[in-house]
């Protein structure tokens, strides 16, 4: 019988491994490259939302990864659909040629779902939280 101090702890549910990978995922999609000459990032769900249909399926499913993660979390279904609510609008929204791809500029999902996860993370695991430099 493990008696560690790990015992029982599911790597996938692990609420610090959690924030680290959504904050992770956010930046992938949302802020991995700054676009030269401003302080504007774009990340690759504005870059794959330029293929047409296709690239919005598949920046969707990367930000239906937040709410999987939310899931192992347990957060409160309510606030889980407001981020597939989130990841729905930005998908819908994308699949309207150059609206969608504007959108992806002010319309950032994958943000606004890492705010609604850190808000649970703080209130309820608040050792989680980590100072951004």
């Amino acid at each position: 019988m493990n008696e560690g101090p790990r015992a029982g702890l599911s790597l996938g549910r692990d609420a610090a491994a959690v924030r680290k990978r959504v904050e992770a995922m956010e930046k992938l999609l949302e802020r991995t490259l700054t676009i030269p000459g401003t302080r504007q990032t774009v990340g690759l769900d504005a870059l794959i939302g330029l293929i047409p249909v296709g690239g919005d399926v598949i920046a969707a499913v990367m930000g239906a990864y937040m709410l999987w993660e939310a899931r192992n979390l347990g957060m409160p279904k309510g606030a889980m659909l407001r981020m597939a609510g989130n990841v729905g609008f930005d998908w819908a929204i994308g699949l309207i040629p150059g609206v969608g791809d504007a959108a992806d500029f002010f319309f950032r999902s994958n943000t606004r779902n890492l705010r609604i996860i850190r808000k649970h993370l703080d209130r309820h695991h608040p050792g989680t939280a980590t100072v951004d430099g």
